[in-house]
């Protein structure tokens, strides 16, 4: 304990002289923050196709301006990753920043704006990447500038990875850059998307902090029978049996599974809750209780529902091709989001016995991304988040985090590189319309640049020479 508290305060020592002290203009770095947000915002970086290469030559042009070398790297035209390096002396091994350059598409009838016209009104920043990622992108390039024009002497490298293909196709991005280009970007931690927090008319109530996400493994189920003419319905109907087994897999709890992220998550939301929501934060643990909390979670609590198991979506159906014809053979395409630890042979066997129909074939897909162990929570780096928390968002508790979803992270996590996703915070009013892949997408101006100071601080700290 004395350890611990002998430690926070040198840290708080240290940062008060970081903000304080040794503080950039940060009215000058808002003003280029926007300019180079909205540049980013209006770079159409849809994947597919993804044409990342046209926000790399962007970044890349920020950063060689400031004489800090920048590299592309490609596996696929028009596809470009970037990666710079700040050197430091070694003493300490690199931390990586690292932001995605594409976007997922838009249907532009459902936009009050233009998409990629990087609209602000009322204090917001609209456009396609907004929150994902063209905010991580350029937080990480101000943070590099900055520590260059500062003349910042480091103990680690900083490396800065603009990243292809997040958005679906990892194959032209970070998989290549791992496969490929491993010691360009090898690091003891990593800085990237998927965190953020709530705020509530404008007070921080909570930051999450991203340890751990959970691992895509689809699966496709494939029905067949016996064709024939609509007039004359059969038992062995594709379409019927399909529905079926598409209904019992939606139907379908998987088994609840806390891990050490979702456990002190859970424990830490529950400080900071009213007392109805915070008994069920601390009863999920209790064999007796969680049930009545599990299927409160399902019915109006559906994140926290994910969180605790592995969880199966049917998303995609493909049956017929005439209303007169009964067609041989139907799909329904599952969106399988794994626990970090889910055992998948079992877990399909389990399935098969849920559908309890031989006309039904489950497909597991093949590939995806790899499995890691989640981050950390004491390390150096995530005790620095925490007191950076603090600075930057005081009265805030900081929240070890599982996404639900996927990032670039999980193939670094699989090499034994400490990741952590952060990102802005969103006001509670916008959490249902606005958000990441919906239609106005958007940021607020004042999470932006308080993200931006965050991250500052954060690498700043972690990377910087204690006595220069």
């Amino acid at each position: 304990m004395v350890r611990s508290l002998i430690v926070a305060f040198a840290v708080f020592v240290r940062m008060a002289g970081l903000l304080y002290g040794q503080s950039p203009d940060f009215a000058a770095i808002r003003r280029e923050t926007v300019e180079h947000f909205t540049s980013l915002l209006k770079i159409d970086t849809s994947n597919p196709p993804g044409n990342e290469t046209k926000a790399a030559l962007y970044v890349q042009a920020v950063l060689e301006r400031e004489g800090i070398p920048a590299k592309l790297l490609t596996h696929t035209e028009g596809r470009a990753n970037l990666v710079a390096r700040l050197p430091g002396t070694g003493r300490k091994r690199p931390i990586l920043i690292m932001g995605h350059t594409d976007v997922v598409g838009v249907q532009r009838e459902k936009w009050s704006f233009d998409p990629f016209a990087a609209i602000r009104k009322d204090g917001y920043i609209y456009g396609r990447g907004a929150l994902d990622d063209k905010d991580n992108l350029t937080a990480g390039l101000m943070v590099m500038v900055t520590l260059k024009r500062l003349g910042v002497k480091l103990d680690r490298d900083v490396i800065f990875v603009a990243e292809a293909g997040e958005e679906g196709n990892s194959l032209v991005g970070i998989n290549f850059l791992v496969e490929k280009h491993w010691d360009q970007i090898d690091a003891e931690y990593c800085l990237a998307e998927g965190g953020g927090g709530l705020r509530r008319a404008g007070k921080p109530i909570y930051m999450t902090v991203a340890t751990a996400e959970k691992v895509p493994r689809g699966a496709t189920l494939i029905s067949r029978g016996t064709a024939g003419h609509g007039s004359a319905p059969r038992l062995d109907n594709a379409v019927v049996h399909l529905a079926g087994a598409v209904a019992r897999v939606a139907e379908w709890q998987p088994p609840m599974r806390l891990n050490d992220t979702t456990r002190a998550y859970f424990e830490r939301l529950a400080a900071i809750s009213t007392p109805e929501q915070a008994r069920r934060y601390r009863e999920i643990v209790l064999p007796g209780k969680a049930p009545a909390i599990e299927s409160y979670f399902r019915q109006h609590d559906i994140m926290h529902n994910s969180i605790l198991r592995t969880s199966v979506s049917p998303n995609v159906i493909k049956a017929g091709f005439r209303s007169n014809v009964i067609p041989s053979e139907a799909e329904a395409i599952l969106d399988i989001r794994a626990l970090p630890d889910e055992n998948m042979e079992q877990f399909f066997q389990q399935m098969r016995r849920v559908i309890n129909d031989p006309q039904i074939e489950v497909v597991p897909n093949p590939g995806g991304r790899p499995t890691g162990q989640p981050s950390r929570v004491d390390t150096d780096l995530f005790r620095l988040l925490e007191a950076t928390q603090k600075k930057i968002y005081p009265g805030a508790a900081t929240l070890p985090y599982m996404l639900t979803g996927a990032t670039d992270m999980a193939q670094l996590r699989a090499r034994g590189v400490q990741s952590y996703g952060v990102g802005p915070l969103v006001e509670e009013k916008d959490q249902l319309l606005g958000g990441a892949h919906g239609d106005d997408e958007k940021i607020l101006e004042q999470s932006l640049h308080q993200f931006v100071e965050f991250l500052w601080v954060t690498v700043r700290e972690i990377a910087a020479v204690a006595n220069p």
